[in-house]
């Protein structure tokens, strides 16, 4: 039976003594293991251990990296599967995120942008694989970096890194604020709308997709209410005003294989013919009276926003599968109404993020 002496609230030297005693003591009798997981600085302790050296405590601003030195540089990322913790199963998606540069992007007549951009870069991790080499992803992106976007490019950027990080499976995306400049409805004013726009490149299982996410911020004036305020007015002669709010919809498309370029621009027309509604930049007087005409001429539910970004969606040949997520964040009700339409198998999922809907928010 192991009896402890109990502790002083404020140790003295002589406890101190027997404590280190008592630690000696279990050492003695301990495995090799035992005392291998003992913190560094009670190890130090033990009989025979090797006095904790001094460290050189001023940065050596001259130092150079040898190859040789560089060879012995611990990697327990890249270690051998005995190090592994948890379950030895694969990881569908591990990487980086928000990883920030600018990029060039072309626009549709023929002008570059250069666009602060945020790239989430994951691979596949294999089941008897400890980790990878992150700084590898973003070494693989700089390589191209500098050239102007477009899908061959990021596509090269995901080659690279696949080979580096010896993975099957890879995922690039790159997020922006895309700027476009658009008139107002009658003053003839000019001011930039700007689009959030991601793209991604995904292969899995040796199959590669292209993917272009865009969302699209309108006005939407609900039809009810528009028929109950022009009830009010002819029936009882009583002023009353439909009610409308600022809504977004998510639009995400596949591109077709071997299809031609679709630009953002193009994207952006197609939810413009869908829902026109959409928020303004420059708006004097009579802009603000136009904008409410052309609310009372193109009323929607938010189940007639997803159908209508449907409709020009399927009409255009270099879009494959596709998603529509709407979101009118209601100016009514306390609560949100929403909607969710996917064509094909890429973007249908049984379950959603707890989060989807709070995500489709525009903060200006």
């Amino acid at each position: 039976m192991n009896i402890a002496t109990p502790i002083k609230e404020t140790p003295d030297r002589p406890a101190a003594e027997a404590a280190l005693e008592t630690l000696r003591a279990w050492a003695a009798n301990a495995s090799a293991q035992d005392v291998a997981t003992l913190e560094p600085a009670l190890a130090q302790l033990l009989e025979g251990a090797e006095a904790y050296p001094l460290m050189e405590r001023e940065f050596d601003a001259d130092f150079t990296v040898t190859p040789e030195y560089k060879a012995s540089l611990p990697d327990l990322q890249n270690g051998p599967s005995s190090l592994i913790r948890g379950a030895r199963q694969q990881i569908q998606h591990v990487g980086i995120s928000n990883f920030r540069l600018p990029v060039q992007f072309a626009t549709r007549d023929n002008g570059t942008l250069t666009l602060e951009t945020s790239v989430t870069g994951t691979v596949s991790l294999e089941a008897d694989k400890k980790g990878i080499n992150m700084s590898r992803i973003m070494r693989s992106f700089y390589k191209h970096a500098e050239r102007r976007f477009s899908f061959e490019v990021i596509e090269a950027a995901l080659d690279d890194y696949i080979t580096d990080l010896e993975s099957f499976d890879a995922r690039l995306q790159m997020r922006f604020s895309f700027p476009v400049k658009v008139p107002s409805l009658r003053s003839g004013l000019e001011g930039y709308q700007y689009y959030d726009v991601a793209l991604e490149v995904v292969e899995t299982a040796g199959v590669r997709q292209r993917i272009i996410h865009l969302d699209y911020v309108y006005s939407s004036t609900c039809p009810c209410s528009l028929e109950l305020s022009e009830h009010a007015r002819a029936a009882r002669g009583q002023l009353a005003t439909p009610h409308s709010q600022r809504s977004v919809a998510r639009i995400s498309v596949l591109i077709e294989q071997g299809a031609d370029c679709l630009w953002f621009e193009d994207l952006i027309d197609a939810c413009r013919r869908a829902v026109p509604t959409e928020t303004q930049v420059m708006v004097k007087r009579e802009d603000e009276q136009a904008f409410a005409e052309l609310n009372a001429a193109n009323p929607i539910f938010v189940e007639d926003a997803a159908r209508l970004f449907c409709q020009q969606l399927l009409a255009d040949a270099r879009i494959s599968d596709f998603r529509v997520m709407a979101s009118h964040q209601e100016s009514l009700h306390s609560h949100d109404a929403v909607s969710v339409l996917t064509e094909g198998p890429t973007f249908a999922q049984a379950s959603l993020d707890p989060r989807t809907f709070s995500t489709l928010f525009h903060v200006g």
